[in-house]
């Protein structure tokens, strides 16, 4: 994703932006104010300008600071908390990635819903949250998040747990969820790791196949495994944006939106600036 062009597109967007790359262009704006909250008919009018929340919500997801941290011509970092509590109440932030991502899956000629995907987790560590465990194989003291990608690495579906909840155990919420949002999803490939009994019972159950990519322990030197590479680029992307390094967030509602927030800008940029 990340080519000599590609990195020459953001810099070229930075310039347009005339401040900070993670600002809205006109583009991406066009395609997202249609589904931020109405503009009540009675009572006091908002004087935020919402564009301007989402350009600060985005540096902070980018950038890793803190909100007293804000830079001040956002307007008072209290506003942009206010703001961002009530995206994340309304779901704006995943309704944006899911709608750029039935799009960014148009673009490329695909169907909008995909049929396929790739389980995977990934401990990090969460020094204030309130939910997390100890990953002994990993031996990080955080959370976990489980997610499903699409064959491309597009995020399907995140689920955050403690560090300590199994991969397989996170994935059969996963399974239950993703129906409903994906539902023309069957086929999923995943590692060893999530061969369990009651995870591969309750996939037959729903419908799903789960099939296992196994490591190729007998040959030496790296190996390339089929559809596994594609989930950890995804992981990739998501550290690319400094607040996910780690989880700072104390509750995993507003962990799950930074992620969207992240993932979400990646797909509105991708099918805004082709």
């Amino acid at each position: 994703m990340w080519t000599r062009e590609s990195r020459g597109r953001m810099a070229e967007i930075a310039r347009k932006t005339k401040r900070y790359p993670t600002d809205l262009t006109d583009e991406e704006w066009q395609r997202i104010q249609p589904l931020l909250p109405e503009v009540p008919r009675r009572g006091r009018r908002p004087k935020s300008d919402l564009r301007e929340v989402l350009n600060a919500i985005r540096y902070m997801a980018r950038s890793g600071g803190g909100w007293r941290m804000l830079p001040i011509h956002f307007g008072p970092w209290q506003t942009i908390y206010w703001w961002f509590r009530r995206f994340v109440r309304l779901l704006l932030f995943r309704t944006i990635h899911d709608v750029a991502l039935m799009l960014d899956r148009e673009r490329a000629g695909r169907e909008a819903s995909p049929s396929g995907g790739i389980l995977d987790s990934q401990s990090v560590k969460a020094p204030h949250g309130a939910i997390r465990g100890y990953d002994a194989g990993k031996k990080v003291l955080g959370r976990k998040r489980h997610i499903a990608v699409d064959t491309e690495g597009r995020l399907l579906m995140v689920n955050l747990t403690s560090a300590d909840i199994s991969d397989s155990a996170g994935a059969q919420t996963i399974l239950a969820a993703i129906r409903k949002r994906w539902p023309w999803l069957k086929h999923l490939f995943a590692d060893g790791a999530y061969d369990r009994g009651r995870l591969m019972s309750k996939a037959a159950f729903l419908d799903f196949v789960v099939e296992i990519v196994r490591r190729i322990d007998h040959e030496p030197g790296f190996k390339l495994l089929p559809r596994r590479w594609v989930v950890e680029r995804t992981f990739g992307w998501m550290v690319r944006w400094r607040r996910l390094v780690r989880d700072y967030e104390a509750r995993l509602d507003v962990s799950e939106a930074f992620i969207h927030v992240a993932m979400g800008s990646l797909l509105l940029r991708r099918i805004s600036h082709p």
